[in-house]
């Protein structure tokens, strides 16, 4: 792990690859969700699946894992900012003019979003049970704009508050929850979990996701920017848990570029069976 200076603030960047070369293939970056207690530990049955062949890294998004938690605001825009400068740096490290990026959930709104800012540089993207694909309305705002709720923000922030609603929101039995709804089962990944409590603990750990209860990192115009990619875009949708609705993918599924995969499991599927996975993944990297 290494700690590296962003626009977006200090990211730590994690990097491993085959012995004796880079592999054939682009460099790939895994990015993680974005919950009350992500980090890149959600993405590190990937990590260990791809060092083997190909150059990989991943990142803890900024406000979450080693990276900056400072009391700021966290957006779209400061997500996306991070992703930039870590392609930047793949790019200049390997050699490289672009690379491929795995977003899951909520990240993948901005790896969409650096894709079309830099779509020199985002060769293939990959979707892991992507948000803004439900049968609620659409998401066509103007762009650049969030979800986000000031005066929920304001709420959970009030002195001698935000620290006990963020407490309860991160106690073990509460993190257990929100995993077994996010795997639709109750067998969850037992080492996700104990890190996930681990990384809760940390200073300033409340900051980032208290945005994201107050919606401030869900891009209100994601459909446009989905709508608006032409690279080539894998996506994976969860069968069990509370991330099954995929009916608004009728905006893009029917376009040569998309494809959409129905994989058995959980939001988090390479957790689960992660050969069943990849056998659907890695194809379409190359």
């Amino acid at each position: 792990m290494r700690l590296h200076d962003t626009p977006a603030g200090r990211v730590a960047v994690y990097r491993a690859g085959p012995e004796g070369g880079t592999g054939a293939l682009p460099p790939l970056l895994l990015v993680h969700s974005v919950n009350a207690a992500g980090s890149v530990a959600e993405v590190a049955p990937l990590f260990q699946h791809h060092r083997g062949t190909r150059a990989v890294y991943a990142l803890d998004l900024p406000g979450f894992g080693h990276s900056e938690r400072s009391d700021r605001a966290y957006t779209p825009r400061l997500m996306t900012d991070a992703l930039h400068a870590v392609v930047d740096l793949m790019c200049r490290e390997q050699g490289v003019a672009a690379v491929d990026v795995l977003g899951v959930s909520l990240a993948g709104e901005f790896v969409a979003r650096a894709q079309r800012e830099a779509p020199q540089k985002l060769r293939r993207i990959a979707l892991v049970s992507p948000t803004g694909f439900s049968r609620a309305r659409r998401r066509y705002g103007l762009p650049g704009s969030t979800l986000g709720q000031p005066w929920l923000y304001r709420l959970l922030t009030r002195p001698f508050w935000s620290d006990g609603i963020y407490n309860t929101l991160t106690r073990p039995g509460v993190i257990r929850y929100f995993l077994q709804r996010t795997w639709g089962s109750k067998r969850i990944d037992e080492a996700l979990w104990r890190y996930a409590v681990l990384t809760t603990r940390q200073p300033g750990a409340k900051h980032a996701p208290l945005y994201f209860v107050s919606a401030f990192l869900f891009s209100a115009d994601i459909n446009t920017l989905y709508e608006a990619l032409d690279c080539p875009v894998w996506v994976s949708m969860a069968t069990r848990g509370d991330f099954t609705d995929y009916q608004g993918k009728a905006t893009v599924e029917r376009r040569a570029n998309w494809r959409f995969h129905a994989i058995e499991g959980g939001a988090l599927p390479y957790f689960e069976d992660l050969a069943a996975f990849t056998a659907q993944l890695d194809p379409f990297w190359a």
